[in-house]
């Protein structure tokens, strides 16, 4: 992990995955799945909303479900100092 995961991680950053259900363009009775994954921030979801503006401006298969998942990468209480460091060579 580095400086800038731990930084995002901190400000509530975390993995998020959406489950979009939309209907077919052609087919309106039938539904496919599209899975979106990026690292966004909890709860407003700021890039999933970016992302879903665009499926509805500029994608032809309307929104039928969206389902989100969210786990913080690291929280406040899952940091810890070193007590000891060791080194070889």
């Amino acid at each position: 992990m580095n400086a800038f995961d731990l930084r995002n991680g901190v400000a509530g950053y975390g993995l998020t995955t959406a489950n979009i259900l939309y209907c077919l363009p052609d087919h309106q009775l039938l539904l496919q799945s599209y899975t979106w994954q990026d690292y966004d921030l909890a709860p407003l979801f700021p890039k999933l909303h970016e992302f879903l503006e665009f499926w509805t401006q500029r994608l032809d298969g309307p929104l039928h479900t969206v389902m989100v998942a969210h786990r913080q990468l690291i929280a406040p209480h899952e940091v810890r100092t070193l007590r000891a460091e060791l080194k070889l060579h």
